[in-house]
């Protein structure tokens, strides 16, 4: 118990860097996909007749 401020710290900078993982990941995601997912809503708006 004596070492819970440093472990405290260091969860929230751990937790922090996963954030930051998981909004690289996403961003990266989508830029890749983006264009693909929206090909796919132009031929469902085609194929709807609008």
């Amino acid at each position: 118990m004596l070492f819970a401020p440093k472990e405290k710290g260091q969860g929230l900078v751990e937790y922090a860097l996963i954030l930051v993982l998981v909004a690289v990941v996403v961003i990266v995601v989508l830029t890749l996909l983006g264009p693909l997912i929206g090909n796919v809503f132009s031929e469902i708006i085609s194929g709807l007749g609008g």
